[in-house]
């Protein structure tokens, strides 16, 4: 495996640095908060790509992170392909989320096999204006990442609302 794609021999998951390095993302070494293993950093790189897409509004940079036939279900609505996910994301940065990014913490990480894992975070929309995450923005999500090759790609994401 080449180092330049950020996928390491010494991890199966490759190293998160370079992941994040290869997408443009500056790494915040503090979001992993205690899951500071190799590879759970390097599956926890999909969701910092994640949020620095958010951050940019940026809907190819959101859907690229997905697999081809990846699966986004956020709020109602259950997009099931890349295109379809990169479509509601622009339609979403140019309207009511325009300047909103996400904010959030990884709160459980396990693989599932070599090639898959899932992780479970807890956060949720900063929308303009605001610093936080409002108590009506408040969710949680699980995450399913596949690596493919030197790639990491975002299966399944799906995110529930936490009630206060």
């Amino acid at each position: 495996m080449s180092m330049s794609m950020g996928m390491s021999t010494e991890t199966g998951w490759g190293d998160a640095s370079a992941l994040l390095a290869a997408a443009g993302v500056e790494e915040n070494t503090g979001y992993y908060r205690g899951f500071t293993a190799d590879d759970e950093r390097a599956v926890l790189s999909v969701a910092m790509t994640i949020q620095a897409a958010w951050a940019a509004n940026d809907a190819d940079a959101f859907a690229g992170v997905f697999a081809e036939n990846g699966s986004l279900l956020m709020r109602d609505e259950q997009l099931t392909s890349r295109e379809q996910i990169r479509t509601f994301m622009a339609a979403l940065f140019a309207g009511s989320h325009k300047g909103a990014r996400v904010k959030g913490w990884p709160v459980e990480v396990q693989f599932l096999s070599d090639t898959a894992a899932m992780f479970v975070t807890e956060g949720g929309v900063v929308m303009p204006g605001e610093d936080t995450v409002s108590d009506a923005n408040l969710i949680r999500a699980m995450w399913v990442v596949r690596k493919a090759g030197e790639k990491l790609e975002l299966v399944s994401h799906q995110s529930s609302p936490i009630k206060s």
